[in-house]
């Protein structure tokens, strides 16, 4: 561990080393190994540091083989001589409040209600930890929040210690630790003992605050999404943000937002509502010309529409024959390059509608299907609206 810097101390910002090996991994992403190193690479839920080596961007690092590999931006010239690298200072110490944090939060869990953490994620925006059980009341939440942050307002010391397996028994742990050697123990003393190969800040406070944003059931377990530090700053000034452009739009203030939204959305559902019946009426007094104009052409209610849906189409098919149980219904909508299609016919009458429909969309390489009485379908507008509603009535005829 002597050449892991970032262990020696997490506040390094820049450092040199010497090259020792370089190469590219089986994707062929090139690489280099340092003699020292203090980037941090993935591993324990925590992402890795980025920066600069001798000005080329640090895309990524990790822990393999027993070595940690830089993965350069592009290839370094001189390898000879010793490199300088620089971390990328704001993501490092991003990623040291939220880890700690999460020690704080995990702890404040078990402490409170005995609900143990079994995994964990920092993402770019968010942190989630999975909690060992199957529900969690707001009551529970608002307390593990409450004594996270004490913790923090006490600003506590944050220790690290390298122990041996033996050494362990000495330590009242939350989990039990994976690895068997080179164990190293991130402690706040008389609050959490755990084993951790992260980084973290010298003291709690650094964390400066914690905040539950959410939370889920997933099958077993509990997922709570959480932010610390600055990123608590930021989901602030994001919601804030959208808060006060919500009272502009809605001419509302705050503490009204939800009476005001709740109205808007039941006006909402009220007028499609409304809209829905102004659409069924309109489609019952067009099935009613389509019906009367139909008798007069042996029972045969036939039309070519623009731009109709087919559900808008087997609506007023069945409207139709509804109304007229020796009606006949030949429907086809032009909707860009496609034609819809749709065939009825009242139980009255015998002819097979699906058979119809089959030999039709055969002429414009079309899919659909239906029964004897109902078919509908639709394929590529290789002809006009027109020829095919001549072909349907030339079928049915």
């Amino acid at each position: 561990m002597e050449n892991k810097i970032f262990y020696q101390d997490a506040y390094i910002k820049s450092f040199t080393a010497q090259v020792m090996n370089q190469g590219k991994d089986s994707d062929g992403k090139y690489y280099i190994v340092l003699d020292q190193t203090a980037f941090y690479p993935t591993g324990g839920g925590q992402p890795h540091d980025m920066g600069t080596i001798e000005n080329i961007k640090v895309l990524n690092v990790e822990d393999a083989e027993g070595e940690v590999r830089h993965y350069l931006e592009s290839d370094l010239q001189d390898v000879s001589s010793p490199v300088y690298g620089v971390i990328d200072w704001d993501r490092r110490y991003d990623h040291m409040q939220q880890h700690a944090g999460q020690h704080i939060l995990s702890a404040a869990f078990e402490q409170l209600y005995g609900y143990k953490t079994i995994g964990f994620h920092l993402g770019n925006e968010m942190l989630t930890i999975d909690l060992e059980t199957a529900n969690l009341l707001e009551l529970e939440a608002v307390k593990v929040e409450e004594l996270a942050n004490q913790i923090i307002l006490e600003n506590r010391p944050i220790e690290t210690k390298w122990v041996t397996e033996d050494e362990l028994v000495h330590y009242d742990l939350r989990k039990e630790t994976k690895v068997k050697e080179d164990i190293r123990l991130v402690i706040i003393p008389n609050f959490d003992y755990n084993g951790c190969g992260g980084t973290h800040p010298k003291a709690t406070g650094e964390v400066q605050a914690i905040k539950i944003v959410d939370w889920e059931r997933q099958k077993k377990k509990v997922r709570v999404q959480f932010v610390c530090g600055n990123r608590v700053v930021k989901q602030f000034a994001q919601k804030n943000k959208v808060l006060m452009e919500l009272t502009k739009l809605l001419n509302a203030p705050e503490k009204d937002m939800v009476e005001a939204v709740t109205r808007l959305l039941e006006n909402s559902k009220s007028m499609e509502k409304e809209l829905e019946q102004s659409r069924e009426s309109l489609l019952h007094n067009e099935a009613k010309s389509l019906l009367e104009k139909g008798k007069s052409e042996n029972r045969i209610v036939s039309g070519v529409f623009q731009n109709r849906s087919i559900q808008e189409l087997q609506k007023l098919a069945r409207i139709i024959i509804a109304e007229d149980e020796e009606t006949i219904v030949l429907i086809v909508s032009q909707n860009e390059n496609r034609l819809q299609l749709v065939c009825a016919r009242g139980p009255a009458e015998t002819a097979s509608m699906k058979k119809v429909m089959g030999n039709a969309l055969s002429t414009i390489n079309g899919k659909g299907g239906g029964s004897d009485a109902f078919a509908q379908g639709g394929g590529e507008a290789l002809i006009s609206g027109e020829q095919m509603l001549q072909h349907l009535l030339e079928l049915i005829q």
